[in-house]
């Protein structure tokens, strides 16, 4: 019998995967930058993966993308397979603006005519 799971998001996500950069401070108070991957993007969130900082949840980090930035707040930390990487789920602050609006609004308007070309 397989495992049934209930999608608790209230957004759709985008399947495309971005590189930004991530700052912050870690678990042992020592401040980080570095280069991150983000995959599963809505407008409140992503699944941020390649991280070599340490993070717990509750944090706030930042985010640069496309020279726009926003604080995200870390949900849960989960370590990579067998690697010292985290991906950390993260959901933006509600006074910023997300950083990936624009990429989320051509993935939107992409889809239709994607559907559309399907029904001829």
């Amino acid at each position: 019998m397989g495992i049934l799971r209930i999608e608790r998001r209230r957004e759709l996500r985008a399947g495309i995967e971005l590189t930004l950069i991530v700052w912050g401070v870690d678990t042992r108070g020592e401040r980080f930058v570095q280069e991150a991957r983000a995959r599963d993007i809505s407008l409140s969130g992503a699944l941020l993966s390649g991280l070599k900082a340490e993070l717990r949840s509750g944090d706030v980090i930042g985010i640069l993308y496309s020279a726009r930035k926003a604080r995200y707040r870390v949900v849960w930390v989960r370590y990579e397979g067998t690697t010292d990487r985290m991906l950390v789920a993260i959901h933006r602050m509600p006074a910023d603006t997300c950083p990936w609006l624009e990429v989320l609004a051509q993935e939107t308007t992409a889809v239709p005519a994607i559907d559309a070309q399907a029904a001829k």
